[in-house]
């Protein structure tokens, strides 16, 4: 058994039920007003575009690997991994290109991220900025 054996191990279990898929994503829409009211505090304007960090999770390596590799199909930086402190969870971070920072693109594209997550049983956790870009 080689030292990264455990890397190899399928886990086939599901990680993101349908109903917490659901819960999430009402969850992530529901912050965005105060995400938006915090970045506009800091003078970031509906015009303003700027690259976003996102976190998701899953339970198998393989599934990090597959979303990773669909995350850098649409140009995002992407890394993943073991999650630090959870033997048994892989972490999936990233940026994405430049979006507009209008509360209907940034819905938009959280939509697409919990979807696309779903699609690779992979739990959207949120995203971040950094208004100085």
């Amino acid at each position: 058994m080689g030292l990264f054996s455990f890397l190899s191990k399928k886990d086939n279990r599901q990680f993101v039920s349908a109903e917490a898929f659901e819960e999430k994503s009402t969850i992530q829409l529901n912050m965005l007003p105060v995400l938006m009211e915090k970045l506009r505090e800091l003078n970031v304007d509906e015009d303003r575009e700027l690259m976003l960090e996102f976190f998701f999770y899953t339970n198998a390596y393989q599934k990090a690997q597959a979303f990773a590799q669909e995350l850098s199909n649409l140009s995002y930086q992407v890394k993943y991994g073991i999650a630090e402190g959870a033997k048994k969870l892989f972490l999936i971070t990233g940026w994405t290109t430049k979006v507009k920072m209008s509360d209907a693109v940034v819905a938009g594209w959280i939509n697409q991220m919990c979807n696309l997550g779903y699609k690779f049983d992979c739990e959207f956790d949120g995203w971040g900025t950094i208004p100085d870009q």
